[in-house]
């Protein structure tokens, strides 16, 4: 396509978006400024007494191309808001002291981030800590007189000042240079530089009492953990953390769950299986710890079971043997008969309850997505944060007696009332195996029945993962539909949500019955909408979902146009490149030098042959979990096949793009490809 062709199709994109703001009753269609604008609630800590809410909310601008976090109370009875801290960096992580006229968080206000007391009853926010490693997470005791502390440190660092010296000599020397000698040698978006998590014993007045967790270890783990993995006792006397202690922790998720005496003393394991345990809650009564647990050993995906231990009798028994669904967060109940979890549960995140007696499990609230369970000192009243396809987190209370909820902030109220966003629709189908399998279905903003419209079918990562009725920052549904497009997202055999069996079923069989999932779920689409334009349509996925766009390239010429970002091209270059190397060694049975069969056959490039369909490839050099060579690898096949595809490369990112301004680009970028290939005649 030529200069002048390429400003044409953008400047048709603009006329069409423009003239679908313009319709409607003073709304119009979601653009990506309004979704950076939207304000974003953080975590929840629940007063003592019950009847504040403390929380983060952190907002973006696109000018300054950065955001800022925020701490505000909201009265769990009136919904009365008030914000604490006005601080242009990070203020966040708020915890409540014991007194309930003081919250702790983190701050950056000084550079390094910290812990401060902001006391409620008058006067400035202090620091209290001051290690020169600075504070990543904390938990208070249940008596208020210590807190524990996670920081990042060299493990054969003798004092945290020693640690900061070699971090110090690191970054200012004049060689760059890095000596590997191990796996895992970095992660996700960062080198690990050989520093390690751990968690620090701090007093009340800031001084530091000692290492809780030395070693050549993390805690929390480095991944696979569950954001609750080191916590206090109800009384005070013990401490429980997660860590893997196998020696190579690439090929393992054996977390286990360790407790040790506040006082100091032997640490003792409490789990022994080798595959996935953590977060360990302890029950009011002192009596239980509650954790979640998974049963294969090397299987990130496995389905978490909720899981007690009765201390006095050194105990486990499984509470949701039976319960074909993964166990999230875990809240007991102020009388600890039961607990509060929530659930993928088909395109949701449901919430239910067990009573620790007999299992019983009851379902509470089905619908959207919720999380940060917190449960009122009185039992009467649950309190979480809620999100679907048209709105935001928003914090909510559920009346436990009169299963009765209500919506209790509203931050982002006058900006959602300027647009015209529809829900999501559920849809099912027969596969072609005769299995069921759940999709979604959104209409774009001012949707008129008896017209055609193009159509965007989204492809989830993980590959078990799951579209779900949520407000997504990144592939945001509303975004994929405000041009005038239908947007359809199936939840194919892999996915979370419909029960461990088909999830596992994508696992050594990436490009078989997922691929045909997908297709059998166009049919279907094609079969019963007859509002879409089945000549016009685009697909779009990232990271597994890159991977199966580059799947499909070689598969099918169905679509007008494909998107794939931070997809797999290649097998084998990726396990050589890649961090996490339990994850390809359990998809793919075990390393490509011991099974380069599978890992041959679910290379997308290996049918590079058969491109043809015109493809946008997004990377992100920072990326370590799917290295940016990956969609190099993919460019170039399309390139040397002849097909028109174009490479949108970010240096400042990584698996994810999160930059207010790079997000603008990525936005521009994506659906001015698929309308100049949607349009094109």
């Amino acid at each position: 396509m030529s200069r002048a062709q390429r400003l044409f199709a953008g400047a048709l994109l603009l006329v069409f978006i423009t003239a679908s703001v313009a319709v409607g009753a003073g709304k119009r269609a979601i653009t990506v400024e309004d979704m950076w604008a939207m304000k974003r609630i953080g975590s929840l800590a629940l007063s003592p007494d019950g009847k504040w809410i403390a929380f983060s909310l952190t907002e973006y601008s696109m000018e300054q191309n950065r955001g800022r976090t925020d701490i505000f109370l909201v009265s769990t009875r009136t919904g009365e808001l008030r914000q604490l801290t006005t601080y242009s960096g990070y203020d966040g992580h708020p915890v409540w002291m014991p007194d309930g006229e003081r919250i702790a968080f983190v701050s950056t206000r000084d550079g390094s981030p910290q812990i401060y007391l902001l006391d409620l009853r008058g006067g400035e926010a202090r620091k209290l800590t001051d290690l020169p490693t600075g504070v990543q997470s904390f938990v208070v005791s249940p008596d208020g007189k210590y807190f524990l502390v996670q920081t990042e440190v060299y493990p054969e660092a003798k004092t945290l000042e020693e640690s900061a010296r070699m971090d110090r000599k690191r970054k200012e020397s004049k060689v760059k240079a890095r000596i590997i000698t191990r796996l895992l040698y970095r992660h996700w978006n960062r080198w690990l530089e050989g520093k390690r998590r751990h968690v620090y014993l701090v007093a009340a007045d800031g001084s530091v009492i000692r290492d809780v967790t030395p070693g050549d270890f993390d805690t929390p783990p480095i991944s696979l953990g569950s954001g609750h993995d080191f916590t206090f006792s109800p009384d005070g006397k013990e401490i429980a953390f997660v860590r893997n202690e196998d020696p190579v922790v690439a090929i393992s998720t054996n977390n286990d769950i360790f407790v040790v005496p506040v006082a100091g003393g032997e640490r003792k394991k409490i789990t022994e299986s080798r595959a996935n345990d953590n977060q360990p809650v302890y029950s009011p009564d002192g009596r239980y710890i509650a954790y979640h647990a998974m049963a294969r050993p090397g299987f990130e995906a496995d389905q978490y079971d909720l899981m007690l231990y009765d201390r006095k009798t050194g105990s486990i028994r499984n509470l949701t043997e039976q319960f074909d669904r993964d166990v999230d967060e875990i809240v007991w109940s102020p009388d600890s008969r039961f607990i509060y979890f929530n659930s993928r549960n088909e395109g949701r995140r449901s919430v239910f309850r067990i009573r620790i007696r007999d299992g019983k499990i009851e379902e509470l609230i089905h619908d959207h997505i919720n999380t940060s369970l917190a449960v009122s000192p009185d039992g009467r009243s649950l309190y979480f944060r809620r999100q679907c396809s048209t709105m935001p987190y928003e914090i909510f209370v559920f009346d436990l007696k009169k299963k009765k909820e209500r919506q209790l902030t509203f931050v982002n109220r006058e900006r959602l009332a300027q647009l015209q966003m529809n829900h999501v629709e559920d849809f099912w189908f027969e596969s072609f195996d005769g299995r069921k399998v759940h999709g979604f279905l959104l209409k774009p903003p001012f949707f008129e029945p008896g017209k055609k419209y193009p159509m965007v079918y989204l492809i989830h990562g993980g590959p078990q993962g799951m579209w779900s009725d949520d407000f997504h920052y990144r592939w945001n549904s509303q975004m994929f539909a405000s041009p005038g497009y239908i947007v359809a997202m199936v939840n194919f055999r892999g996915s979370k949500g419909y029960g461990q069996w088909f999830c596992d079923q994508v696992s050594k069989d990436w490009g078989g019955g997922p691929y045909k999932d997908l297709m059998a779920g166009l049919d279907y689409l094609y079969r019963t909408y007859d509002f879409i334009d089945t000549t016009r349509v685009a697909a779009a996925g990232a990271s597994y979902g890159g991977f199966m766009i580059n799947w499909i390239a070689g598969h099918t010429d169905r679509f007008r146009c494909l998107v794939s970002h931070d997809g797999v091209a290649e097998q084998v270059s990726m396990y050589g490149a890649t961090e996490e190397l339990w994850f390809p060694e359990w998809e793919f049975g075990g390393t490509p030098y011991e099974n380069p069969e599978l890992y041959d056959r679910f290379s997308p490039v290996r049918y590079a042959k058969n491109f043809k369909t015109p493809m946008l490839l997004i990377h992100g050099e920072q990326d370590f979990r799917v290295p940016y060579t990956q969609g190099l690898q993919m460019f170039t096949a399309l390139q040397r096949m002849g097909v028109p595809s174009k490479l949108l490369y970010f240096p400042d990112e990584d698996h994810f793009v999160t930059k207010p301004q790079n997000a603008r680009l990525w936005w521009n970028t994506v659906l001015g490809w698929i309308a100049e290939w949607i349009n094109k005649e």
